[in-house]
């Protein structure tokens, strides 16, 4: 434990160790013909091997080692050659300081050096295809000097013994290296180069049975610099490490053991970092020991060690172990930190942005300055395909949410507020929040509670003859002026001692308020236009509904008739349509008058379909089709591509179902109020004073919405790196309210669920991830680009009215 303490602590300038690629790689006879070097199984963080009849890679999977075969690893490097830290710029000349250090340190007889160099030098077979590429020693069979000394060291010995070449001839094999060079570019075409990440370098474990020694040839080792070293490789990534195994015949099995035991070493965090620092043979034992401690033996007959284990959708992190030894603190990594204990549990206690300046806007200020330096990158960040991805996703949901809540503010003031002004004054205030707030990424719109509010405010300015649009204005006025003593007094220090309780229970909350209405509208959807459970296709002939009129004498006579020379007209009461009919006093007569086919069927599959596909979508990028990037592409985009995959069914159906309802003219709703609400003349003088009682009602609200929004935002397993800005935040809601009192536009707030969305649709995990594991999260693309173009396409929304009416209200 002291020596890995020492290993790990120590304090070293140079980057992390770089990922590495392990190959497993074992001398056998392919097809009869001569041995070779078969690539049998490979690593970067789980193992995958070739299956057997050599045609494909099996599924990744947990390795599960023999506790004997650690041991005869750890035997294997105690007794074997270390050599560590040495200079090559070859394969033959890497084997040549390998086989002259045996044979000094007295671990192979000098007579064998050729066999052994013969042996490691024979072509490397890879799985990904049947290769045609020749090693050092095959190109050497074409040179005329060498091939004299092959045909004559083969009339010598047996098939399976090496020619006797002499160290000029491995001189001569060394300087035909550059042959080497055209097999990189045919391994560049290995698509298996997509799953490690640029810097990546290779461990390259070699093992077999030979029928000329008489003890193991071992060697472990470590190259200063990492080297290309030809085929040696599947992918063209350069080498950093060597394990070499050769022995006596009859130990097959056990040699692929140990290949396999220090190959899953290799893989290991703690023992690649020991393996990358390790001075000596101590070192390495020593990380091996290590690893022994931390394996769980499972008993024999208890399990089959033939069943592959799944790798977890979540790796343990390995710094528990690493700091365990390094002395530094327990950090965990992708999003796993637990809350700090803080203030209240809740996590925000050490945190920069919430702490209290005891200045006058104090909090305001820092906020201005910790975020005016990223102001340039949260436009140039925002280059990036996801972000147009975004931008449609977030788009959809915004349009969404103001046409509904436009049609329920619609509903609660007679249309004193409708969709056109939810419409703007979601353009307007968002486009300006995304563009100047301490956090952009939040997302602004009307919500539950402020819809309550006005409800609630219109019927009471109607049972008492105010002028509902004036004492709403000044109510804006007072809750923002309230809102602005907050920002100058850095009341948002408060939000540390919200708990992730009510954090969680508040997002809870509005999400299951969007799941209600959701399900409320499918249900009064049913209402009105009711399924017909009692019918037969057997009686489909007892089924109509006909228009009849009431009283034929009394009726006006329309353009349906069937004329005469006197134009004595009459109805033609059978081509008049349902709202004709009921126009014109007629009456439906039939058994099949309250039901519309289809309608309530087909929007359920269409409401199901669009959730069910695009959850679907979102998984795609984990799934076995098609490459990575289109993968990627199609998770990006599952929510747009759901929704007009679904909108297109609808379409070619033709079922009418129900569309989105879109102003067309730019125009208040209502024809009894313009754009500019007068703040005089309306009401009685005192309802201007008396508007700040009501007022701190809606202060608490916005304030409470706005922070517990802006704190699930700014968590930090989302791991945002340009800082938060609760006051400043604050502070332009306040300004964005005044606007909104005076235009006599809705107010808005943080929302939760469309700024989770947001979040989400934006967040970045690695490129190049293992066979098995699963991406890492990186953080979140802060920038400010997507929400400004969000909003701008809302607004111009009111003019795209035919394109937006085409979207079907149970898709959206």
């Amino acid at each position: 434990a002291e020596r890995i303490r020492f290993i790990l602590g120590e304090e070293d300038d140079s980057p992390a160790p770089p990922q590495l690629f392990t190959e497993l790689d074992e001398l056998l006879a392919i097809d009869g013909q001569e041995m070779e070097w078969k690539e049998t199984a490979r690593w970067i963080k789980f193992e995958e091997k070739v299956e057997q009849g050599g045609e494909r890679w099996s599924k990744p999977h947990v390795a599960t080692l023999s506790l004997h075969s650690l041991f005869e690893l750890r035997t294997c490097i105690e007794k074997g050659s270390i050599m560590l830290d040495i200079e090559a710029s070859s394969l033959p000349q890497v084997v040549e300081m390998i086989v002259d250090n045996q044979i000094e340190t007295g671990l192979l007889k000098s007579e064998l050096k050729d066999k052994v160099t013969y042996t490691l030098l024979r072509k490397h077979r890879h799985q990904t295809k049947k290769s045609n590429l020749r090693s050092l020693a095959d190109i050497g069979k074409t040179v005329s000097r060498m091939q004299l000394l092959l045909n004559r060291a083969n009339r010598s010995n047996e098939s399976t013994t090496s020619p006797q070449c002499s160290s000029a001839s491995l001189e001569f094999l060394s300087r035909l290296n550059f042959l080497f060079l055209p097999l990189s570019l045919m391994q560049l075409k290995n698509k298996f180069m997509k799953k490690l990440p640029r810097d990546a370098e290779a461990s390259n474990v070699l093992v077999g049975e030979v029928d000329f020694l008489e003890s193991p040839f071992i060697a472990f080792i470590r190259l200063q610099q990492a080297v290309m070293l030809g085929a040696l490789t599947e992918v063209p990534v350069p080498t950093r490490f060597l394990f070499i195994l050769l022995g006596p015949k009859g130990k097959a099995k056990s040699y692929h053991e140990i290949g396999r035991a220090i190959a899953t070493l290799m893989s290991d965090e703690v023992f690649h970092d020991i393996a990358y620092k390790a001075k000596d043979r101590q070192d390495l034992i020593a990380g091996i020991d290590e690893f022994l401690d931390e394996v769980i033996v499972l008993p024999p007959g208890e399990w089959d060690p033939a069943i592959r284990i799944e790798p977890p959708k979540s790796l343990p992190s390995s710094d528990k172990r690493k700091n365990m030894y390094s002395g530094g603190e327990n950090l965990q990594m992708n999003g796993d930190t637990p809350h700090d204990g803080g203030h209240g549990g809740g996590g925000h206690g050490d945190c920069e942005e919430l702490q209290r300046t005891g200045r006058f806007c104090g909090g305001l200020i820092k906020d201005i300055k910790r975020k005016a330096p990223f102001f340039a990158s949260d436009f140039l960040d925002a280059l990036n395909i996801q972000a147009l991805s975004a931008v449609l996703f977030i788009y959809l949901a915004t349009v969404t949410n103001a046409i509904t809540f436009g049609g329920l503010l619609g509903d609660a003031t007679e249309n004193m507020q409708g969709v056109l002004e939810s419409f703007l004054g979601t353009a307007v205030t968002g486009a300006i929040f995304c563009l100047f707030a301490g956090q952009p990424l939040t997302i602004l719109s009307s919500t539950g509670p402020v819809l309550v509010f006005e409800r609630l405010l219109f019927n009471f300015s109607k049972d008492n003859d105010f002028d509902y649009l004036e004492f709403r204005l000044w109510i804006g006025l007072w809750s923002a002026f309230q809102c602005l003593i907050l920002v100058a007094t850095d009341a948002s220090f408060l939000v540390k001692y919200f708990t992730r309780f009510t954090e969680e229970g508040f997002s809870s909350l509005i999400s299951f308020i969007f799941i209600y209405d959701a399900f409320k509208k499918m249900i009064k959807l049913a209402d009105h236009y009711p399924i017909n459970s009692e019918f037969k296709v057997d009686y489909i002939t007892h089924y109509s509904c006909a228009c009849e009129p009431l009283d034929p004498g009394s009726l006006p006579a329309l353009g349906y008739w069937s004329s005469s020379a006197s134009y004595n007209t009459t109805i033609d009461w059978s081509s008049l349509t349902t709202k004709e009919c009921l126009k014109y006093g007629g009456q439906l007569v039939g058994n099949n008058c309250e039901y519309v086919p289809d309608i309530t069927l087909m929007s359920f599959i269409l409401f199901f379909g669009t959730y069910t596909c695009s959850m679907a979508l979102k998984k795609f990028k984990t799934s076995r089709y098609f490459p990575t990037t289109a993968r990627k592409l199609i998770s990006d985009f599952a929510i747009i591509l759901s929704i007009l995959i679904f909108c297109g069914i609808d379409a070619l159906v033709g079922v009418d179902t129900p569309k989105l309802i879109v102003p067309s003219e730019f125009k208040p709703t209502s024809p009894e109020r313009g754009w500019f609400i007068p703040p005089f003349g309306g009401n009685p003088w005192w309802v201007y004073l008396a508007a700040a009682i009501p007022a701190l009602l809606v202060t608490i609200l916005i304030f409470m919405d706005q922070q517990i929004t802006a704190v699930i935002v700014n968590r930090k397993e989302h791991k945002l790196k340009k800082g938060a800005g609760y006051h400043l935040d604050l502070f332009w809601v306040a300004i964005l309210m005044i606007v909104c009192s005076f235009m006599g536009l809705p107010w808005y707030v943080a929302a939760t669920v469309i700024s989770i969305a947001h979040i989400d649709s934006l967040k970045m995990e690695t490129e190049t991830s293992a066979p098995g594991e699963q991406p890492k999260f990186l953080g979140v693309r802060e920038q400010r680009v997507t929400g400004v173009i969000v909003f701008i396409l809302t607004g111009v929304s009111v003019f795209m009215a035919p394109i937006l009416k085409v979207r079907t209200s149970p898709s959206l």
